[in-house]
């Protein structure tokens, strides 16, 4: 394991791998620093808004000496009947490894105590996988030679009516960072689709302005997720060489945004191994902790997905990020934001989903996949030459159908769908 605090550490094996004409604009991009866009400028068109959150969760971030927290002070954490923001540090600490159990115990009684036994189930769609970005670790980058694809609006129609007869009530629709392939009166328009075959639908699209979000939601959109990928602004600099994604503060105010263009919900992440993930983990929670402040009638929820081998580069994946690490990190946040929804992904393999889910997690994918048009093979075996290639390898391909006879059978409430719209 490499030390998350060693000098010039990397924390996953780079894109050395990756096609010709990608490795050669990277190299030239590390090669001359000037020629890439400042990443902490707004480009134009990018709105503004006035908010203190970024500037508080970067402070803190900045303030984390994980080292300095000793065993007694995760104990006196465990102790309290609140966890303050001095005791989520602690608790993500390396000193609260050995209290793990400790941890899982308070983590599945404070989960019970807000959402019972229940575990909601959801799949993604992807519709297009088109991107401008050239972000290192993704499978999407514009460098990488993959085949593109945008569904048409009557494969959107095809591919929502496939999925709807499984049963699934909640689709979280997904497009790769490409205004020039999906725009947002496509992405509205294919949202106004999925309306008709499902209750509740998520977005996790680039980042807009706060007039497109509530666009969007005037669509259908219920909730808007936005991965941060790395809250470390200096190490996301060096990993989004080109595109609108390499501006880190407007990617960091997406889902205060959203909030203020009326979504009901808003989903948070970092890409766990791109960066040290205590402080990631750290910063992640800070995000959804002050805008609950400000926000206390939205719906937030964190993901927790560690990096996956992506085509053309298999050896893609966290180094410091061990099962024990990642369920130290989803306790922690479950002790800290007893009210936040907790997503675990298909990253995951099926028995640590099915463990988390008993412990903290509250929702759950199933039926995935990452390409792009490819659910009728996936649901029905009729297989589609012109899909659209994958994002990145999942590690668990249950099925809806698999997914929920496995959360019931382990003791869980398996839950489609939880709105009553009227």
């Amino acid at each position: 394991m490499t030390p998350v605090n060693e000098e010039n550490s990397v924390y996953f094996i780079d894109s050395n791998e990756l096609p010709p004409a990608a490795l050669e604009r990277k190299h030239a991009l590390e090669t001359d620093p000037s020629s890439r866009t400042n990443h902490m400028e707004y480009l134009p068109g990018m709105e503004v808004i006035d908010s203190d959150v970024k500037d508080l969760v970067l402070k803190a971030v900045s303030e984390y000496d994980y080292n300095s927290y000793t065993a007694r002070d995760v104990e006196l954490a465990l102790s309290k009947d609140t966890c303050s923001v001095e005791d989520f540090k602690a608790l993500l600490s390396p000193a609260a490894a050995p209290y793990l159990e400790q941890m899982a115990r308070k983590a599945e009684k404070i989960t019970a105590e807000h959402f019972g036994n229940t575990v909601y189930i959801f799949t993604p769609i992807y519709i297009a996988n088109y991107c401008q970005n050239y972000c290192v670790y993704c499978g999407f980058n514009c460098y990488n030679n993959i085949r593109r694809k945008r569904l048409s609006f009557e494969e959107i129609e095809h591919e929502m009516r496939v999925i709807s007869k499984t049963g699934m009530e909640e689709v979280l629709m997904l497009t790769g960072e490409s205004r020039k392939y999906s725009d947002i009166e496509y992405i509205g328009e294919a949202v106004k689709i999925a309306k008709k075959y499902f209750r509740n639908i998520g977005i996790e699209i680039y980042p807009v302005n706060t007039d497109e979000y509530k666009y969007l939601h005037g669509c259908g959109v219920d909730y808007v997720t936005v991965f941060q990928e790395t809250y470390n602004t200096d190490r996301y600099e060096t990993l989004h060489l080109m595109g609108h994604k390499r501006v880190w503060p407007y990617r960091f105010d997406a889902q205060e945004r959203a909030l203020r263009a009326g979504m009901r919900g808003a989903g948070f992440s970092a890409l766990l191994g791109l960066d040290d993930f205590r402080k990631d983990a750290l910063a992640t929670a800070l995000h959804v902790y002050h805008l609950n402040r400000r926000y206390p009638h939205a719906e937030l929820s964190l993901s927790c997905p560690r990096l996956r081998p992506i085509i053309n580069n298999e050896k893609i994946n966290p180094r410091d990020v061990g099962e024990k690490e990642l369920c130290q990190v989803l306790c922690a946040y479950r002790i800290f934001l007893p009210f936040a929804g907790i997503t675990v992904s298909s990253r995951e393999s099926a028995e640590f989903r099915n463990g988390i889910a008993k412990i903290c997690a509250t929702k759950v994918s199933a039926g995935v996949s990452t390409g792009i048009g490819d659910h009728e093979e996936k649901y029905t075996g009729s297989q589609d030459e012109d899909s659209g290639d994958e994002q990145f390898e999942i590690n668990d391909s249950r099925s809806i159908a698999k997914m929920y006879d496995d959360m019931r059978r382990g003791g869980l409430q398996p839950v489609l769908n939880d709105y009553i719209y009227v």
